[in-house]
């Protein structure tokens, strides 16, 4: 099954975990600055004959759009785990650290959040197969290159899925802005997974119902809350600094 990359950030990190998946690779020649030559240099020692110029007219077409930077890629999807037992069995020797997005449909929030869950080492996100984003050529841009590495599961019914966790020994943690404690009050170091909903709206009662515990991030300012990517940030490296320190 194949898939369009685009931008820098994307298929650079194909270029270094999986070349061999990179059918084709598209850049504008008209685009003459340092980013696009060191990318060259990078792309042609690799990928030879599939390296393709193209002018901005061709990429647009390929796309649908003008934001791809300049580069784009054809490629196979890489073979990542594909439900929740091959997820957590594929988690060997470690706590787990996950992530549930309810109702996040804006696929540059979507590719946001898979950012910043690459960036606090977590192991895998849930989403509904309803209501919700998935991966596209904007979501791999916009998580630079994160939606190549991260296990994406995608379920039928979100708060069965939740409760299968729940018996596999993980902790539902969700995010709810009237919630007493904060994120800062509990343990994050064991089996976790971390329940962000929709910016505004926040989780579905159901998914809020099936929560084993509820917590708040503390706002000082005039603003009633974050947007869903920095709100995932917080609590996520939150998670991150209690299993570091508990390491030393």
């Amino acid at each position: 099954m194949k898939q369009i990359l685009l931008g820098f950030h994307a298929i650079q990190v194909r270029l270094r975990l999986d070349p061999e998946s990179l059918k084709a690779v598209y850049y504008d020649p008209a685009r003459r600055d340092r980013r696009m030559g060191d990318f060259l240099k990078q792309a042609e020692s690799i990928l030879g004959e599939r390296l393709h110029s193209a002018d901005s007219e061709r990429l647009q077409k390929l796309t649908g759009h003008d934001r791809h930077q300049g580069v784009v890629a054809l490629a196979d999807k890489i073979t990542v785990a594909r439900n929740l037992a091959e997820l957590i069995d594929g988690i060997d020797g470690q706590s787990p650290l996950l992530m549930i997005l309810d109702g996040i449909t804006d696929p540059h929030n979507l590719g946001a959040c898979l950012r910043v869950a690459d960036g606090a080492g977590v192991h895998g996100v849930i989403v509904p197969k309803d209501r919700s984003a998935h991966i596209n050529a904007t979501v791999s841009k916009v998580s630079s290159g994160a939606s190549e590495v991260i296990p994406l599961i995608t379920v039928t019914n979100l708060a069965r899925s939740m409760r299968e966790m729940k018996e596999m020994g993980i902790w539902l943690v969700g995010t709810d802005d009237k919630a007493v404690k904060s994120i800062y009050d509990i343990d994050l170091t064991g089996p976790v997974a971390i329940v962000m909903g929709a910016e505004g709206e926040g989780m579905r009662r159901l998914t809020r119902e099936t929560c084993d515990e509820l917590v708040h991030i503390p706002m000082r300012g005039v603003v009633e809350s974050l947007n869903v990517s920095v709100a995932s940030g917080v609590c996520l490296f939150e998670a991150l600094r209690q299993r570091k320190v508990q390491l030393k």
